[in-house]
């Protein structure tokens, strides 16, 4: 399979709701690696590595967001693998 980056900025109601614990959930379930942050722009980030279609069920998932969550926008990049992590964890 594929290999893949994806790195995406969320927009809308996405901090104090829960989103990086939701975000960490998904990416182990999927076996993905990275990380998820709150920015000091009220936006969450997220950077993933993984199987391409395990990175896209997570963007998937990222539209939707925890059920207190409303999500306004996604800003996606799709990259080439660097294998700089082995885990996905929640930062900053």
């Amino acid at each position: 399979m594929e290999q893949a980056r994806l790195h995406v900025i969320i927009e809308g109601r996405v901090q104090g709701v829960g989103f990086r614990h939701f975000v960490l959930e998904e990416a182990a379930r999927l076996g993905l690696t990275g990380w998820v942050r709150n920015t000091w722009g009220r936006t969450v980030e997220v950077v993933a590595e993984g199987e391409r279609p395990l990175l896209e069920n997570l963007l998937a998932r990222l539209h939707e967001g925890p059920r207190l969550a409303r999500v306004e926008h996604l800003s996606v990049d799709w990259e080439a693998p660097r294998g700089e992590f082995t885990d996905f964890r929640v930062t900053g």
